[in-house]
């Protein structure tokens, strides 16, 4: 099967859920646009926490490796002889 056909597919079947479920909804359609809208936000808001955590713990992963490899350069010793003149 063709992955562009079957992802119209997908769509299409997500659009007559959408449309069946508002036919058939039991709460009046002002009520029914309401919750949407906060379930909406609030995944909104969840997706966001989530993508702060992993932000923070990404610049923590490599403010970590940064520090580690400056002690390592600054424990390397010198291998330049000095100049005696």
């Amino acid at each position: 099967m063709n992955p562009g056909k079957a992802l119209l597919g997908v769509f299409a079947g997500i659009a007559a859920g959408a449309v069946l479920g508002v036919l058939f909804a039991p709460e009046k359609g002002s009520n029914t646009r309401q919750n949407l809208v906060k379930k909406g936000d609030d995944l909104a808001h969840a997706l966001n926490h989530k993508i702060d955590e992993k932000f923070d713990e990404l610049m923590s992963t490599i403010t970590g490796k940064f520090k580690k490899d400056k002690s390592r350069n600054d424990e390397v010793p010198s291998n330049k002889a000095e100049f005696v003149g």
